[in-house]
């Protein structure tokens, strides 16, 4: 599934005195997809610059499957985000 505008990344913390900024963003994409560059077409217009990190949250996974990925570098044409650190959880109950 390609990205759509109209679920885009969340800015969920801001960076404070030049700090980087915190996005989140969830979709059934895997973050293979994801991190691919020009993945994110708006994000660098919604603020998304080299050194933000994103919580990358696949929703088809099974479990539901977390990453945490740096962005890499942002232009007015691509957003690349690093390949990523898998956040996992067991649930055995």
């Amino acid at each position: 599934m390609a990205y759509s505008t109209d679920n885009p990344p969340a800015l969920i913390a801001q960076g404070i005195g030049g700090g980087g900024r915190l996005w989140f963003y969830k979709s059934t994409d895997a973050a293979t997809a994801v991190r691919v560059s020009g993945y994110f077409t708006n994000g660098y217009d919604l603020g998304m610059r080299a050194g933000d990190l994103v919580i990358v949250v696949d929703t088809d996974a099974a479990p539901i499957a977390m990453q945490l990925m740096i962005v890499t570098s942002a232009t007015s044409t691509a957003v690349d985000l690093s390949d990523g650190v898998a956040v996992t959880a067991t649930d055995t109950d």
